[in-house]
């Protein structure tokens, strides 16, 4: 039987304050799990119920009831096991490829797609604003599928950080030149913007070219979705 202190942490965890007060998140499912239990996150605990056992053999896997997990789990329907890790420690930058860069994403579930698809196209940094959506949220985790185990994060001040990079500067806009005509270098950086309003005035500034995706019809679409469009930008990058 686990301890009502542990369940009462780990539902904390939920929220982000709680998370940054002890340093740790939750992942749930067994795919999530198991990526990170393989990666340099340091884990604080495994739970599970018996119809998830094939884990059973990780020495801080602590089998637990069906109702324990329903307590601890933000799902309405838990998958039957849960991971409470560690924050990773402070990284450094490192500019030797082309970095993503978010301009105050919020939705939790793109902010996962996009960790997910930075994995598939091995885009190994993401440079957050301060404003972006927290990369622990439970909902970014979800959609994540275990990639940000090999995706690193930064949070910044964006201003600050667009400022001082050596780097060519793309940023992605309706009314920017298409991506399928641009002579992409080794390098450089991307700057997708906020779901509802794009990229901000004080990061447009600082922005060396406007690129765009082309649309192929006449649409009522006002714009992809971030993430889409993430995707398909990132595509045209490693196509090079």
């Amino acid at each position: 039987m686990v301890v009502k202190s542990i369940i009462k942490l780990i539902k904390s965890l939920q929220q982000k304050k709680y998370r940054n007060e002890h340093q740790l998140f939750v992942v749930e499912g067994k795919k999530s799990v198991e990526e990170l239990l393989d990666s340099d996150f340091k884990c604080y605990g495994v739970y599970h119920t018996a119809e998830n056992d094939l884990i059973d053999s990780y020495s801080k896997a602590e089998l637990v009831s069906a109702k324990e997990l329903a307590q601890m789990s933000s799902l309405t329907t838990p998958p039957g096991i849960l991971g409470v890790f560690h924050f990773p420690k402070p990284t450094t930058p490192v500019f030797d490829d082309w970095s993503l860069v978010l301009d105050d994403i919020r939705d939790p579930g793109n902010l996962g797609t996009i960790i997910r698809l930075c994995d598939w196209f091995g885009i190994r940094q993401l440079i957050c604003s301060k404003q972006t959506v927290d990369c622990f949220n439970p909902k970014t985790l979800q959609a994540t599928m275990g990639s940000i185990s090999r995706v690193q994060i930064h949070y910044v001040d964006l201003k600050e950080f667009l400022t001082q990079s050596e780097l060519p500067i793309y940023g992605a806009f309706m009314d920017g030149d298409s991506i399928y005509k641009a002579k992409l270098p080794q390098k450089g950086l991307l700057v997708m913007g906020n779901e509802a309003n794009g990229i901000s005035e004080a990061v447009q500034k600082l922005i060396s070219q406007r690129i765009c995706i082309p649309s192929y019809r006449e649409s009522s679409t006002e714009s992809l979705n971030v993430a889409m469009a993430t995707g398909i930008l990132l595509n045209e990058i490693r196509r090079g």
